[in-house]
């Protein structure tokens, strides 16, 4: 489910974006909600490459509370920042690598490749494909998340 809030810190992330070549994608519980999975949103996490970061963290300057920097911890790394806008905060993510199993770091997340178009609230928006989401949340040891989607998945093919 999506506040009012969220919506309106939607439609200015989309609007200040719009054409501007920075490619973007919403992740985590803002993304799962605009694609019909039941969960309540929290914040608003921007998934794109470390340009698009920083030009995104410009973009709203005067909405930045930590600007955005590179930074590595355990499982993930990326240039990390974010901002509020609407009371919402928004975590702002470029060129995310996790961590493998065995120890190595991946190559920086394709968005390109995992990235839908959802139509919501008058406003179409690019979100990482529940596949991925539920691949990489696995990946970074959340796995009760990873099972959640899972199961939306399985059950969203069984009843089409």
């Amino acid at each position: 489910m999506l506040s009012w809030q969220h919506l309106a810190a939607l439609c200015e992330i989309e609007a200040r974006l719009r054409g501007d070549g920075v490619r973007w994608a919403l992740t985590g519980s803002t993304s799962f909600a605009l694609q019909g999975v039941p969960v309540e949103a929290h914040d608003i996490d921007v998934q794109t490459d470390a340009a698009g970061a920083y030009a995104l963290a410009g973009r709203f300057a005067e909405a930045v509370t930590r600007p955005v920097a590179f930074s590595e911890v355990e499982r993930i790394r990326s240039h990390f920042g974010a901002m509020r806008l609407y009371g919402v905060t928004v975590e702002i993510m470029g060129d995310i690598v996790k961590r493998l199993p065995d120890g190595r770091w991946e190559e920086p997340v394709n968005l390109n490749a995992h990235t839908r178009f959802v139509e919501a609230h008058g406003l179409r928006l690019p979100v990482l494909a529940l596949e991925y989401e539920a691949q990489a949340y696995r990946t970074l040891g959340r796995v009760q998340t990873a099972e959640l989607l899972e199961r939306w998945l399985a059950a969203h093919r069984a009843s089409e």
